[in-house]
């Protein structure tokens, strides 16, 4: 059905901002099921559940900035991307970084992963890149990642972080070593959030003009150069100062040293993908470099400090959903999730109208029909009408321009299938170990056996015989630092060689 109406319209968005195409569910042939992956519908729905019952909650604690980005090479035959259009073309950004496990009153420099979250104000809607300054992640099963996460936190009944909990989830799902062998590596504590990488992690979608898509990784290298703290220099600074990162990155934007990090690219067509020796959309994997060259792209420039942490930091909110014409999403398991996920929680954390914050707020014009909730302003519809279609003049319909081509999804079966079957969770584990060299080695196996000594011996056994299916050498130091028996070691290895 058209919906008919007098005069040139304004085109119909999503709340962030991006223009929608057609205003249909998106569905894997004309009698369904619905995908996952059609934020514009999940969005509309989330905000009229919740347009009488606003929540919020708190978040992690982080560290935040404003910036620049300015494009530098030409990427237009990949995608149409207002950000990426022209050299020379800037754009204002906001960039997070954050600890992931720990609380608000954690200490800047433990031992953790660090979020990375750039918000974009493209033209065409806010597009947020929601990262870590790690490559890969510990599961690629969505269905793990809250369990995961309950692992980092408290023991239900000690109230108290818990080694055993955390490695008897980790012996059980190999495809974690990946992430462990970088968490445990010598980049574990970075020195301050100035001086470490930030990748988008998992795979997306470029689409250009002729409606041609390859899939992308995104990486952010630093212009300061990687630094980091051993164990005992970060427990020194943990002892004096346990905002370490923040007061780095606030001190450095106000005497006028903008950190900055270049903007690179992987890319891959379906033809690649295809024939790929790994599922390129596994979030515990990366592309070798050698294969998928990085493309540079541009910079980012922090060079402005929040006025008020609350305010423009804390509730700061971003979401993989948030995607702009031109970049799309990945057949990636833990992309999907998060789409919903991401957005669902800034809906309970600060309530269905955080798009109207104003570090949120895109700086395009916005056009949809959801309606009131907590805080909401109605500055962007007025009393324009609150449905569609509709036939009054002057509001926003669908742009089938911005339609963007349909996957070929072939035979595939819908189904829930075992994230553990069928993949290598070792070559790249054991590849990372073996370019450390002798001494960076013994220093990673000695930190994970001061973690996995923690745990029960049935854990430590079962978690070695992953360590020695990625490298000999690397179970041997660790179940050596653990100070296991040589009579189990060998049985170790011989179950390894056996499976």
């Amino acid at each position: 059905m058209t919906n008919k109406q007098p005069g040139k319209c304004p085109v119909l968005t999503t709340a962030d901002g991006a223009p929608i195409a057609r205003q249909h569910a998106l569905t894997a042939g004309p009698r369904g099921p619905v995908l996952m992956q059609d934020v514009a519908l999940l969005e509309q729905m989330q905000h009229f559940n919740r347009e009488r019952i606003p929540e919020r909650v708190v978040h992690a604690k982080g560290s935040g900035a404003y910036g620049t980005f300015t494009v530098t090479h030409d990427i237009t035959k990949y995608t149409k991307a207002a950000i990426f259009s022209k050299v020379g073309k800037q754009t204002e950004c906001f960039l997070r970084f954050s600890t992931v496990a720990g609380e608000r009153g954690a200490a800047d420099a433990e031992r953790d992963v660090r979020g990375f979250a750039i918000k974009f104000y493209t033209d065409e809607g806010n597009w947020d890149l929601v990262g870590n300054n790690t490559p890969v992640f510990f599961v690629r099963d969505p269905y793990k990642f809250a369990n995961f996460i309950h692992t980092q936190k408290r023991d239900p009944k000690t109230n108290t972080r818990c080694m055993d909990m955390q490695w008897d989830f980790w012996s059980q799902c190999p495809e974690s070593l990946h992430q462990i062998t970088i968490l445990f590596s010598d980049r574990g504590i970075p020195a301050s959030y100035r001086n470490l990488h930030g990748y988008g992690s998992h795979t997306y979608s470029f689409i250009n003009a002729q409606g041609e898509r390859v899939w992308c990784k995104f990486h952010f290298k630093t212009n300061q150069g990687i630094k980091n703290w051993m164990d005992e220099d970060a427990e020194k600074i943990i002892g004096a100062d346990r905002e370490s990162h923040q007061r780095d990155l606030f001190d450095a934007i106000e005497r006028k040293d903008f950190p900055s990090w270049k903007l690179r690219v992987q890319v891959m067509t379906q033809e690649q993908a295809d024939q790929f020796r790994w599922n390129p959309f596994d979030l515990t994997k990366v592309w070798p470099h050698a294969e998928f060259p990085l493309i540079d792209v541009g910079t980012l420039e922090l060079n402005r400090n929040p006025q008020n942490y609350h305010a423009e930091v804390e509730q700061a909110a971003f979401k993989p959903s948030a995607l702009v014409p031109g970049i799309g999403p990945s057949p990636d398991k833990m992309l999907q999730a998060r789409l919903m996920s991401y957005a669902d929680t800034h809906l309970h954390r600060l309530g269905v109208n955080h798009h109207q914050i104003p570090v949120n707020k895109p700086r395009c014009p916005v056009m949809h029909y959801m309606r009131d909730g907590q805080a909401a302003t109605a500055e962007t519809y007025q009393s324009a009408p609150n449905y569609w279609p509709n036939t009054r003049a002057g509001t926003p319909m669908p742009d089938e321009s911005q339609l963007d081509p349909a996957w070929n999804l072939g035979a595939a079966v819908v189904d829930r299938y075992d994230s553990t079957q069928d993949h290598d969770d070792f070559t790249q584990a054991g590849d990372l170990f073996r370019m450390f060299d002798d001494a960076h080695r013994d220093r990673l196996a000695s930190r994970i056996a001061g973690a996995l000594g923690q745990a029960r011996q049935e854990v430590q056994m079962r978690q070695l015989c992953h360590f020695f299916r990625a490298e000999e050498d690397y179970g041997r130091r660790v179940a050596r630092h653990l100070k296991i028996d040589s009579a189990a070691i060998e049985e170790a290895i011989s179950a390894t060689r056996s499976t």
